[in-house]
């Protein structure tokens, strides 16, 4: 007998390897729970109910009477309704606050500083970041410098020097209003001119088009999402603008809202006409809260493309 007779021992079969289980992905559209992610949900929530409740009680207070606004500070107006004047709280600090005249100072000098604004800034930001400016690089950055100073602090300066040139005035508040919001207003429209491609400038020049007919022909229509955005912002910073006016502005006749606002608080109180004076409140607050909740998606739109580019 031989040694390959002898049957050989039957082998064992290898036992296959089980691979841990794969973690299920998650489903497009679905969010892992992250405990960061519901704090920062929480407090923008509470944030957004608290800025709701102050806006109902703004609203609710301006048509009650002093009585309510102490005693029922968050119950609806019933007895304003019951007499039947419940706008009597508007007329009144329409009518002793001055704000006919202050309305119509306030829209003419928003208005036009806000455009000035955006004519200035619209060039020189384009000239900053697509004509290839030597330095251009260190004089953005010096611009966005000028949005981290505080008017505060230069303030009585420029008192001193508007005051030897008689421009301690609503002339003086317009060029102060125009001066301040440069920078940022130039800051926003940098990024959208370096969001537009480069193809579009190469075009025109081999069209003929000089550097100021590509600005203003080809360049300048597809900003306007960003020039609107600029509008928009300033208009808001400056209808609410309080201490430049309260510093420049001395003719009660030319009072902005909030300079007659601020005046008009010393004798709502003196008088404890409470009631109109949240009544004045409102309506320096609502138009610009009306303005924003129409262009809002259209602001955040802007300031993301500005922003990412």
């Amino acid at each position: 007998m031989s040694v390959t007779d002898v049957e050989a021992p039957p082998r064992r079969a290898a036992k296959p390897v089980r691979k841990p289980p794969r973690k299920p992905r998650p489903a497009p559209g679905s969010k892992r729970f992250s405990p960061l992610r519901v704090l920062g949900s929480t407090i923008v929530w509470l944030f957004t109910a608290g800025n709701i409740l102050v806006l109902y009680w703004l609203l609710t207070a301006s048509f009650k009477t002093p009585v309510e606004i102490f005693t029922k500070p968050f119950d609806l107006p019933y007895q304003w309704f019951k007499v039947g004047k419940p706008f009597r709280n508007f007329i009144y600090a329409w009518n002793n606050a001055g704000f006919g005249e202050a309305v119509l100072t306030t829209v003419v000098l928003v208005g036009l500083a806000t455009v000035v604004t955006v004519a200035v800034s619209a060039p020189c930001a384009y000239a900053l970041t697509r004509l290839g400016v030597r330095g251009a690089g260190p004089m953005t950055n010096v611009v966005a410098i000028g949005m981290g100073v505080p008017f505060q602090t230069v303030i009585i300066p420029l008192f001193v020097v508007l005051s030897k040139v008689h421009l301690d005035n609503e002339y003086g508040l317009f060029v102060l209003y125009v001066a301040l919001s440069i920078p940022f207003t130039v800051f926003l429209m940098t990024g959208f001119f370096r969001s537009l491609p480069d193809e579009l400038e190469e075009a025109a020049a081999l069209d003929g088009a000089s550097p100021m007919r590509t600005f203003f022909s080809v360049m300048l229509p597809l900003t306007r999402g960003g020039m609107i955005t600029a509008l928009t912002l300033n208009a808001i910073g400056l209808w609410n603008e309080t201490l430049l006016a309260i510093v420049f502005l001395k003719d009660q006749a030319h009072f902005t809202l909030s300079r007659a606002l601020f005046t008009f608080y010393g004798a709502a109180s003196y008088q404890s006409e409470y009631g109109g004076l949240i009544a004045g409140v409102a309506i320096v607050v609502l138009p610009m809260l009306v303005l924003y909740l129409v262009l809002a998606r259209r602001i955040i739109t802007g300031l993301t493309l500005g922003a990412g580019k």
